[in-house]
């Protein structure tokens, strides 16, 4: 196997200076197909980086690679440096969130050019792994578009126990299109016919080990599943698929959150369950029971406790019947 690390001019400030990161390339000494996979590409977002760290020194040590891997740590240096979801308004005050704008636009906006930029890799690619992780309470989980079989594979050979199928565009209710979720790597490129998958590892700021080594596992099942490493795909668990349920449960006001000491992720609920209580933490007065307001699967929690309203405090997934 042969490895190359290129930096890469991803979009230029208005001083002139350049925005880099760096594509590292996996060459097998056998034909295979091509796969890409990115992380950071929200800056706060660091297990990704990790995984990709030592999938690196993992590969050095593997038999047998075929095809190619085309790994990018750091998608967006902008939000890693800043450790942030999102961009100031003074460096993309039109897209702030990277994750919006692709495949991107060569001509636009800071943020267009650089997705733009990494599309090139990605459009040569016949499977996509964009790697991100959440809150600290999330169960881990693989997103992938509803109806799309061969994402679906990706997804169940990734291995997580919980898998989310999210409907897109017309399919989608009315909070798709207020995001701009159209814009995200995973509904670009799955529209392009190239299987997407996007891990939601657990944790962000902080490397944390389970979540690490989940990402690593994950991704070298998938280069199992795809030939591109010999071996069984397979990972241990249950598989439970669920639809992604974008309407969350949010804070009706600032304040203080105390979620129930009895609620956890992965826990089975049904509409009317008390998560938590929000209250004013100076005069104590009760602003909101926080409860699900549907049957599923709970699979993040807040545990912040100073919360401003519009945050979310809980999300359910819909599990799906077959």
């Amino acid at each position: 196997m042969d490895h190359s690390a290129e930096r890469v001019t991803l979009a230029r400030l208005p001083s002139g200076v350049e925005i880099e990161t760096t594509v590292h390339t996996y060459d097998g000494d056998d034909e295979g197909p091509t796969v890409y996979v990115q992380a950071a590409q929200h800056g706060r977002e660091i297990n990704g980086t990790e995984t990709l760290r030592r999938v690196h020194d993992r590969l050095r040590s593997e038999e047998g690679f075929a095809g190619r891997l085309v790994a990018v740590p750091v998608a967006d240096p902008l939000t890693f440096d800043r450790v942030s979801y999102t961009t100031p308004e003074q460096l993309d005050s039109v897209n702030p969130n990277m994750n919006r704008v692709w495949p991107g636009d060569p001509g636009g906006t800071v943020h267009e050019r650089m997705a733009a930029t990494l599309w090139e890799y990605v459009s040569e690619a016949d499977a996509v792994v964009d790697l991100h992780t959440g809150s600290a309470d999330m169960l881990t989980h693989v997103v992938f578009m509803e109806g799309h079989d061969e994402s679906r594979a990706l997804a169940e050979a990734f291995g997580t126990d919980l898998l989310l199928s999210e409907e897109a565009g017309e399919d989608a209710d009315a909070e798709w299109a207020d995001r701009d979720f159209d814009g995200k790597l995973r509904v670009a490129a799955t529209r392009e016919g190239i299987p997407t998958i996007t891990p939601e590892l657990a944790h962000n700021k902080q490397l944390v080990e389970d979540a690490v080594e989940a990402g690593v596992e994950g991704t070298l099942a998938v280069l199992r599943h795809l030939d591109l490493l010999p071996g069984d795909p397979d990972a241990p668990g249950e598989r439970r698929l669920a639809r992604n349920h974008l309407g969350r449960v949010t804070a009706d006001d600032a304040g203080l959150f105390r979620l129930d000491p009895d609620r956890a992720v992965g826990q089975r609920v049904e509409p009317g369950e008390r998560i938590g209580t929000l209250y004013d933490p100076t005069t104590y007065e009760v602003l909101q029971e926080a409860e699900t307001d549907r049957a599923g699967i709970l699979y993040s929690l807040t545990r912040e406790a100073t919360v401003s309203g519009g945050e979310t405090l809980l999300s359910v997934a819909l599990p799906r019947d077959e």
